[in-house]
């Protein structure tokens, strides 16, 4: 029960998993839940193509941009207080969402949803990480990494329900119970943890740096402008070279990436993640406007992955524990490609059996292959001290990837104006993006392929007297 050996399989062990995964979750399946709603907000409040990217990327920008300072947060002032404040401050921000009255309001209030996104995202790893002794992370993290990938999954699905019987806006108020529910839990059931070692000043500028970087960067992108791009990439490299000062104290300690295999998996994660981001944004559209599928038909594209994830995920924590990560994650996203190759080919008069369903239920194979060897190849190759901040870069990895290829790839592919409401153009559009992110994942794999060649998972494990690959006792 002591804090750092709580066992998974014990009523403590559950109660802390539940409440990470309700917390993510919520953050989760915001970032997909209003996907779906993009056809009606966006009808609603007059927005066009750019608005609806905004839409989307306000809230990854900022969520991506702090999401360092909230895991420093963690580890300095606890992980659990981090985490509830970022639970609340997500609750307050999606009121003001659900009341936007224009996409401007709108855009500033999903701005600040991405704030406290980024304070209870990193916050629920390193709890499971500092909560549960090291022959249970695997397990757990892979538990956390299915059941909030079902959150992320079913975000669609609850969205077009949502927007067909009660209208967009409650897209954004049902976080409201939802918040209410991790607090009472959390302050009951979650042991507090911290980095005792950590002192000093936060990097405060590195962390504005970051943020400005990512907002020239997107901008630019979205309006195909090259001055902003230039000045965020100037703000990028200038953040850079200010950790690399300031390390050990940096926002981002330059030690964190002493591990080969730490710096290539978050490569890895940074390009399927930015795949996976344009999917997720495009394809619920693409059902709509091409297809002609209601919303929530739409939605329901995900069910597989949801159930897939939900099933596999554990066991896939549990084989990379023992038969290393190199493989399934080069598997898992090798058969998300090709679903990619396969969702090109969706657009008027697919059907929902033969056209969709397959595909999705591919991608969500691939999926629960890949994700929770990757978060814990993430986590066992970075000192556990540094556990909200080895969260927090690849969360902010992953979120940068998907809010770049949402910038950059819909507008480079002819995705622009008032695109959406022109099933040929936007079809035109879904399928060049679908292949270009197959080409992605392809990438990835490769580089996980090339890069991940020891079982550092094992490595990490306490030395015991028994053989790592026996059954651990109690499981």
């Amino acid at each position: 029960m002591d804090n750092g050996h709580i066992r998974l399989n014990s009523a403590a062990g559950r109660w802390v998993l539940l409440t990470t995964v309700l917390g993510s979750g919520i953050a989760l399946l915001d970032g997909t839940v209003v996907n779906v709603a993009l056809p009606a907000l966006g009808a609603d409040l007059g927005a066009d193509m750019a608005g609806l990217q905004w839409t989307v990327n306000a809230y990854t920008l900022t969520l991506a941009g702090l999401i360092l300072l909230g895991g420093s947060l963690g580890d300095r002032y606890g992980r659990r207080r981090i985490f509830l404040i970022g639970v609340v401050w997500f609750a307050l921000a999606s009121a003001l969402c659900g009341l936007a009255p224009n996409v401007q309001t709108l855009v500033a209030a999903r701005a600040l949803q991405g704030i406290g996104g980024a304070l209870l995202t990193p916050g629920a790893l390193a709890i499971i990480q500092s909560s549960f002794g090291r022959e249970d992370r695997p397990r757990a993290i892979g538990a956390w990494s299915g059941l909030g990938g079902v959150a992320s999954a079913i975000g669609p699905l609850l969205g077009g329900w949502l927007v067909e019987t009660a209208g967009w806006r409650w897209v954004f108020l049902i976080n409201l119970p939802l918040a209410a529910l991790v607090v009472l839990v959390a302050l009951r059931h979650v042991p507090e943890s911290r980095n005792t070692e950590a002192a000093g000043r936060f990097d405060v500028l590195g962390a504005a740096l970051a943020a400005l970087a990512l907002a020239g960067i997107t901008y630019g992108l979205i309006g195909l402008e090259v001055v902003p791009i230039v000045v965020g990439v100037s703000l990028g490299a200038a953040f850079v070279w200010l950790e690399i000062r300031r390390s050990p104290r940096a926002l981002v300690p330059v030690e964190v990436f002493a591990s080969r295999v730490f710096t290539a998996v978050n490569i890895v994660t940074f390009v399927m993640y930015a795949a996976m981001g344009v999917v997720f944004f495009l394809l619920v559209v693409q059902l709509q406007v091409s297809s002609g599928f209601s919303p929530l038909l739409a939605g329901s594209a995900m069910i597989p992955v949801t159930i897939l994830m939900l099933l596999l995920s554990s066991r896939a924590g549990e084989l990379a524990r023992r038969a290393g990560p190199r493989l399934p994650m080069t598997a898992g996203i090798l058969v998300c490609a090709g679903a990619l190759l396969l969702m090109s080919r969706i657009g008027p008069g697919s059907s929902y059996v033969v056209d969709v369903l397959p595909v999705t239920t591919l991608f969500g194979l691939g999926l629960s292959a890949a994700v929770a060897p990757l978060t814990a190849t993430v986590l066992a190759t970075a000192d556990e001290r540094h556990a909200g901040v080895a969260s927090g870069v690849n969360n902010a990895v992953a979120r940068t990837g998907g809010l770049l290829a949402v910038a950059a790839i819909p507008p480079l592919t002819g995705l622009t104006g008032d695109a959406f409401d022109s099933p040929t153009i936007f079809t035109a559009g879904f399928h060049t993006t679908m292949l270009v992110s197959a080409s992605m994942m392809g990438l990835a794999a490769l580089l996980t392929f090339l890069t991940v060649r020891e079982n550092v998972l094992i490595r990490s494990e306490p030395k015991t007297g028994c053989p790592v690959t026996a059954p651990q006792p109690g499981r």
